[in-house]
This record gives C-alpha cells, structure tokens and sequence, in this order.
C-alpha cells in the first residue's frame, strides 16, 4: 500500500534538502531559463518490474504544484529496456532539483520489486506465501516494503510494535520458551499475535506446548524443517508456520516444498541491485 502523502511528504522534504541545499548552483545559474516550462521523458534502460512512479511524480510536486506528471505504466508491471516509463512538465528548475531525488528512488524501488518478483515467481504455483522482514535501510522501510508488495511479497511486520516475535536474545534472556511467552503474556496489549523462532525440533515442542499462534523454523535443514512441518500440523493445524534464514533463489523451492505457510528474507531487500532509469529533457 503506498504511503499517504500525510506521511510521505514530510520524508521526501526532508531528501529534497539534502540535495537541494542552498539551491541549486547549476540550474539557477542559468538565469531567466530556469523558470522556463520543460519537458522530460523517464526511460527505462533495463529490463525490470516498475515500482515507485508515484512517489517520484510526488518529489515534482512538492517543488512545484503546477508540475505535470503522468506515469505510462502501471506499478508492478514488466518493461524491457528503452521503454518510456513516465513523463513530467514543468519549469527547469523543479525538474532538475527533483530528479536525482525521484530517479534514486525509483531505481532502488524498482530493483526490490525487480528482484521481489523472481522470488514470488519462483514459488508461484505452491502455497508458501514469501514475505519480507525488518532488514531495511534506516529511514527507507515504509518505501521499500511498499516495492516488496509491489514485487508480489506480502510484509511482515513493519516495526516492533506490530507483533510479538519472540527471538533467541529473548529466550535467552528470560530462561527458555515457556517463561519468555508466560512473561510476555501478562503484559502484551490485546489484540496482537505471538511468533516464535525456534532452531530444532525440542524448540518446535515448547512453542506448541507455548499456545502460540506462528512458529518460525530458523535456519533449519529442509528435512528438519519438514519433520517440524508434520509435527506442529498433527498437534496444532491451525498453527502458522514460516520458514527463515540464509534463504536464495537457489533454495527457496526446497523450503517451499516442505509445506511451510511463509518464507521469510531479506534478500529481496538488501541484495538487490538498483534498475537503471534516465530522465531526458524534450
């Protein structure tokens, strides 16, 4: 779901500065041509899945209301390279400023749906569900998951406040599943669910015996991962069950096949490239 612009204005603001600075030397410099109406086409150099149009028309806007943008594909679709993406009018000098803003974004949106789609594609047709995690660039998180749901994976939880996800440090720390899920029970807020990482199958054991509504395989070999499968569905089948850790393009279909409800990575986030786009003046 894109980000209301009550929330995300205030974020593009805040990138607009830190580019922008005292104003842009270049283009003012240029004198009664900066403020002249322009024409700027996007282009899509490579071949990706399109994300972040939107919010790159929103960047032209804010320096300038008067700002035509018009996106010519939708978001979440296929181009190849060549492709005329998006198109923006506007004075010089609102186009300028706001491009390398509006490009960084969109590439860096683009390449996570990019990469987001050949992970969903690569289990389309089983019922494991990927989603992504907390690992995001600090102050990028509502923007790069929005390109994680464009890319076809659904979100996980998008702060800590949105779950109770009960990890090793905090097994560790309170002395072991059952005293941790005691614990957090008496002070969680209602009505909110309870997931618990778990690293074997004695681990599996304790969280089903926790009353726990999800259950995290982290890190487990596929035929362990299947055993916890089997065990917490002949005990619990109303259960959910993820699956994390370490997962690839290369082994994200033998987790699948263990018959897991969601996979869970970070790599579609913090290992995909940026999807090259160029903004050319008419």
């Amino acid at each position: 779901m894109l980000p209301p612009d009550v929330v995300l204005d205030p974020l593009l603001r805040g990138w607009l500065q830190e580019d922008i600075g005292r104003g842009d030397r270049t283009t003012l410099g240029l004198g009664a041509i900066a403020h002249q109406a322009h024409k700027a086409i996007w282009i899509a150099k490579a071949p990706g899945i399109i994300a972040g149009l939107p919010i790159a028309g929103r960047v032209f806007t804010l320096l300038d209301p008067h700002t035509k943008w018009v996106s010519l594909v939708e978001e979440g679709s296929g181009c190849e390279a060549g492709v005329e993406i998006a198109q923006v009018q506007g004075t010089l000098s609102s186009l300028l400023m706001g491009e390398r803003v509006a490009l960084n974004l969109a590439m860096r949106l683009s390449g996570i749906a990019t990469l987001t789609r050949q992970y969903v594609d690569k289990i389309a047709d089983l019922p494991a569900q990927l989603v992504d995690t907390r690992k995001t660039t600090p102050g990028l998180r509502l923007l790069e998951k929005y390109a994680s749901g464009v890319g076809g994976a659904r979100n996980h939880r998008l702060g800590l406040d949105d779950a109770v996800m009960v990890k090793d440090n905090h097994i560790a720390a309170a002395g072991g599943i059952a005293a941790a899920i005691a614990q957090i029970r008496e002070n969680m807020p209602y009505p909110l669910t309870i997931e618990v990482e778990t690293e074997n199958l004695a681990m599996v054991a304790a969280a089903l015996s926790a009353q726990v509504d999800i259950i995290m395989l982290d890190n487990m070999m596929p035929d362990v991962m299947q055993q916890a499968v089997q065990q917490i569905r002949q005990a619990q089948s109303h259960v959910k069950i993820e699956a994390s850790g370490n997962v690839t393009l290369d082994t994200l279909r033998a987790v699948a096949d263990t018959g897991v409800d969601y996979i869970s990575t970070s790599a579609t986030i913090t290992r995909s490239p940026w999807l090259d786009l160029s903004m050319r003046m008419v």
